[in-house]
């Protein structure tokens, strides 16, 4: 299972957390426990590592003593970490990181540490399309590119259709069709009044 999703830039600030086990302390400390565990290892070892420290912060209900591992990849200035329990394959969460990162990119071209910050509604809804309830749902990067076009093209025709002051928005098939925007009530009252 996977205990957390975390992602840090190179001064240990925290840029997305999402965790799917309920904690025992602070989320603050923990964050500051896991990013001092991965920024003082040299760039050669490997990426994942035991941590044993972190047991009672995320016990879940059927993990043994010493079964949390935290699984990192560094891309640029942003670390990218996933803590899991033993039942987790640490090259299928190095792959699983991959997925999450190229899917990233595909939503913000290149994503970078100021995509995460203005749009860390967007990073957690492609979270939410690979990771739910700490369960891996999809790896398929087109899948997920997919999914999320296909969900922000309906959050956006959702909100042209509720809005009845929108401008632009089509009115066919809307609920308010038969109001007119701003725009077309002063553009009918000004045309009316050149006709008198």
């Amino acid at each position: 299972m996977i205990h957390s999703v975390l992602i840090f830039n190179t001064s240990g600030t925290p840029r997305l957390t999402k965790f799917y086990t309920p904690l025992h302390q602070p989320a603050q400390p923990l964050i500051q426990k896991i990013f001092s565990l991965i920024a003082t290892r040299p760039p050669g070892v490997c990426n994942f590592l035991d941590a044993p420290d972190l047991n009672e912060t995320l016990r879940a209900p059927n993990t043994a003593p010493g079964d949390v591992r935290v699984v990192y990849r560094n891309y640029a200035t942003l670390s990218f970490v996933f803590v899991v329990d033993g039942a987790e394959s640490e090259l299928g969460i190095l792959d699983l990181i991959q997925v999450f990162v190229e899917s990233l990119d595909r939503a913000f071209e290149n994503v970078c540490e100021l995509d995460l910050v203005f749009h860390f509604d967007e990073a957690h809804h492609i979270l939410n399309e690979v990771i739910q309830g700490g369960l891996v749902l999809e790896t398929n990067v087109d899948e997920i590119a997919t999914a999320v076009q296909d969900k922000t093209r309906a959050r956006k025709a959702s909100l042209t259709s509720s809005n009845p002051l929108a401008i632009g928005g089509s009115s066919s098939g809307s609920r308010n069709g038969s109001l007119q925007t701003p725009m077309g009530w002063l553009t009918g009252r000004l045309t009316g009044v050149g006709s008198r």
